[in-house]
């Protein structure tokens, strides 16, 4: 088990009930579409570190500092020596390799996940140093789409592709690793200087009154669904969701999307549409404490 598992980011949790309830742009789609599968490579590069036997600490998306300088870490894991850390891409299709870049046969230009992870490498090694540590860091960037290839690509880079990981994995696993109470002492400080950054000031203004109203299915997210014997069940992909867990479930919605409103009945009631208000303050009492006086009570 991960010493710091990872997290569905608050910011893809967000642009994803908007994708579903409002038009966003393009470039807030493919903000949307780019976080969303950037996410997924991130977990099923997770699924083989979390089968590792061998000894180590596993901490997944940390975001750290030094010299102001803020940089992030998709995947890192701490052995007796060195520290590993990885920048999980998971890129599709055929890329060409350039020194300052990686470039698609169509000309779209991504930035050289190479570079990223020498400034990710230099401002860890100085953190660590500031904080009394000399442990050597070893860094990789990992390719984990099977459908990816890369032409030009030098050999003698850390580089990692998605037909190499299992040996990659085996060899880690391999590692004689004896862990003591300085290394998860440096588990548990880059855990405690990890940032947590509001996503609401990267966004932009969005308002309850433009989202579209209506239940949604737990599993494809399609307005598509109807009431059936105690039952949300959505009529694209089959789905079925107990009522009362599909009313919690808009009302955190509410919630991620407008933190500060105050969730009653009939605000409920107009997300919902479907639901009576009745169930809805029955759904909110058993699950919520109230605040105020009949009508101008919220939970």
């Amino acid at each position: 088990m991960a010493f710091k598992p990872r997290i569905e980011p608050l910011e893809l949790r967000i642009l994803r009930i908007l994708n579903t309830r409002m038009e966003l742009t393009e470039e807030e789609r493919r903000n949307y579409f780019n976080l969303e599968k950037g996410y997924q490579g991130e977990v099923q590069f997770d699924l083989l570190t979390e089968i590792l036997q061998s000894n180590c600490y596993i901490l997944n998306d940390l975001l750290l500092e030094s010299n102001n300088k803020d940089f992030q870490i998709d995947s890192s894991l701490i052995f007796q020596e060195p520290l590993y850390i990885f920048e999980v891409k998971n890129y599709q299709g055929d890329f060409i390799f350039k020194p300052d870049r990686l470039e698609t046969l169509s000309g779209k230009i991504y930035p050289n996940p190479l570079d990223q992870l020498k400034r990710t490498k230099t401002l860890l090694r100085q953190l660590l140093q500031n904080l009394g540590y000399n442990i050597p860091i070893e860094g990789y960037v990992v390719f984990n789409n099977p459908e990816f290839f890369l032409y030009q690509a030098p050999l003698n880079e850390p580089i990692i592709y998605a037909p190499q990981l299992n040996t990659f994995m085996k060899k880690l696993n391999m590692k004689q690793s004896k862990l003591g109470i300085h290394h998860k002492k440096l588990a548990e400080k880059l855990v405690s200087l990890h940032k947590i950054v509001s996503p609401y000031s990267k966004l932009w203004a969005y308002s309850f009154e433009e989202q579209r109203k209506g239940m949604t299915c737990s599993a494809c997210h399609s307005f598509n669904v109807y009431l059936s014997a105690g039952k949300l069940v959505c009529d694209d992909c089959g789905c079925e969701e107990e009522i009362d867990a599909a009313v919690l479930r808009s009302v955190e919605e509410i919630k991620l999307l407008f933190p500060e409103m105050k969730i009653t009945t009939n605000v409920v009631r107009e997300w919902c549409v479907v639901i009576s208000m009745k169930k809805i303050r029955r759904v909110l009492k058993q699950n919520y404490s109230s605040t105020g006086r009949k009508e101008y009570s919220f939970f």
